[in-house]
Formats: structure tokens, C-alpha cells, sequence
């Protein structure tokens, strides 16, 4: 049990920061507030409601357990797992701070189904267990493509194409499902986009900065040359 403790210790910094996190999203959940800023973009309006985004929405879930998880216990660069925490730290710090000075809701959700199957019901369940308030910016987002940057960065999965194309699949998915099953505003999304990018700029610097190799001529002829 000690060796344990002594080998995997580092993950206890993301285990005690979840139990807090969780604690206060629910004090901010379950808080009176007089007021709240509607949260609302025209192009809203030109993305339909398609409820069988419902499974790559829930898939977040896993998605971000399962990524920790593996790079606490499976990765042996301690390094790219602290820049993985610290990275969704800020980001879910930044949005508790923002939804409990800006209170924001949304009024996306629809009245009327169209169609009566069991994804659709998976969506009445969701609303009903998820308010449609602190939305901005968007954790599904933000978190989604702070472990999609983490596996990238990932030295152990570099070569490993069917986790890396996986990732981005499933993260590009998740995105598209927070506005498809009208739980975030485009606003949203954009926010917890560019919440990312921030994290990106702030934690993989070296990737960051890394130039854009332009193919010479002489490799596209290379390349060419192979069919």
C-alpha cells in the first residue's frame, strides 16, 4: 500500500481538486440569484436540435475520467500529467469564477420533440437533472480539448494513430453535441474554445511556438514520385 501511495501520489492533486470542484458547483448551483444574463447569438438559431448528439455528450464523461486516469497510472511522464492537471484546473477554476460574477442562462432548450425515441428521452433526462444556468464559458468544451491537447503532447502516444485520431473524433464530437442538443449558446463553445487556446499558449509553449514547416518543392516531388 505504501508503494502504491509512493508511485501514484501525483494523482491526488486532481482527486482533491474534483471533490472541491464538485462542492462548489453545487453551492453555485444551489445559490438565490436576483438576476441572470441571458446567454443568446442569432447563429443559435441556424443550428438545428438533433438528439442523437445525446452520445458523444455523455461520452465526455468517460472520455475525461478515463484520460486522467490513464495518465496517472499507465504514463510515465509525470510532467505531461501536471501540464494535463493544471491545465483543467485553471480552465474549471476560471469558469466557477465567471458564473458566480456573471450569472448566465440560456433559452435554447426546446418545448416540442418532433420525434419520440430513447435518445430523445436520454435529452428529457439530461434537462432535467442539468439547469441551463453557468454555461459560459463551456467545461464540456474546454475539458475536451484540454485532453485532446494532452494526448497529442503525449510522448507514449505518438505513434499511436487510432488514440490520437480517436481523440480528436470524439473530442470534435462532444463539441458539436453541446450546441446540437442546445445545452450551450455558440458563445459558449467559443469561450470554452478560446479558454483552451489560453491553456495551450500558457502550458505546451514548445508546441506552441513550434513553426509551420512549409513541403518544399522538392518533397512534394518526392512525394509525388512514390505513386
Amino acid at each position: 500500500m505504501a508503494s502504491f501511495y509512493r508511485k501514484y501520489k501525483h494523482g491526488l492533486l486532481i482527486a482533491i481538486y474534483s471533490v472541491i470542484y464538485v462542492v462548489l458547483f453545487h453551492l453555485l448551483e444551489m445559490r438565490e440569484v436576483r438576476g441572470y444574463h441571458v446567454i443568446y447569438s442569432e447563429l443559435d438559431n441556424l443550428i438545428p436540435f438533433c438528439e442523437y448528439f445525446i452520445v458523444p455528450y455523455l461520452l465526455w464523461f468517460p472520455y475525461l475520467l478515463l484520460s486522467v486516469l490513464w495518465f496517472i497510472f499507465f504514463n510515465p511522464d509525470k510532467k505531461e500529467y501536471y501540464r494535463l492537471t493544471f491545465n483543467l484546473i485553471l480552465g474549471m477554476t476560471i469558469f466557477l469564477v465567471v458564473s458566480w460574477l456573471y450569472p448566465n442562462i440560456q433559452h435554447l432548450r426546446p418545448h416540442v420533440f418532433v420525434r419520440d425515441n430513447a435518445f430523445v428521452h436520454a435529452v428529457q433526462r439530461l434537462y432535467s437533472i442539468d439547469t441551463p444556468t453557468n454555461i459560459l464559458p463551456s467545461i464540456h468544451v474546454f475539458n475536451s480539448l484540454a485532453v485532446y491537447m494532452a494526448i497529442t503532447d503525449c510522448k507514449k502516444l505518438k505513434n499511436n494513430k487510432i488514440v490520437r485520431y480517436g481523440s480528436l473524433i470524439l473530442t470534435v464530437s462532444i463539441v458539436l453535441s453541446t450546441m446540437f442538443l442546445k445545452q450551450h449558446s455558440v458563445i459558449d463553445v467559443s469561450m470554452g474554445t478560446t479558454l483552451a487556446l489560453l491553456g495551450y499558449l500558457l502550458f505546451y509553449p514548445q508546441r506552441a511556438a513550434e513553426p509551420y514547416q512549409k513541403p518544399s518543392f522538392a518533397d512534394s516531388r518526392q512525394n509525388h514520385n512514390r505513386f
